[in-house]
């Protein structure tokens, strides 16, 4: 199982260490920029089942494309 974490900055040290020590957890370190990936990754799917649900309405792939 993967768990993603947002830890302040000034206890991160102390959390990773304690991490390392327990022998069957493996901690990974995000680059700034992959976190922001994964949170806009994470909003884009929630918004597409909310249109999938009919809770929000979609945009028509020509208007998305006539913007680019």
């Amino acid at each position: 199982m993967k768990v993603l974490l947002d830890i302040k900055k000034e206890k991160a040290a102390f959390f990773l260490d304690l991490l390392r020590d327990i022998s069957y957890v493996k901690a990974t370190l995000l680059t700034e920029e992959k976190a922001t990936l994964l949170a806009e990754l994470k909003e884009a799917v929630e918004e597409m089942k909310l249109v999938k649900s009919g809770k929000k309405v979609g945009r028509k792939v020509e208007d998305l494309l006539n913007e680019l």
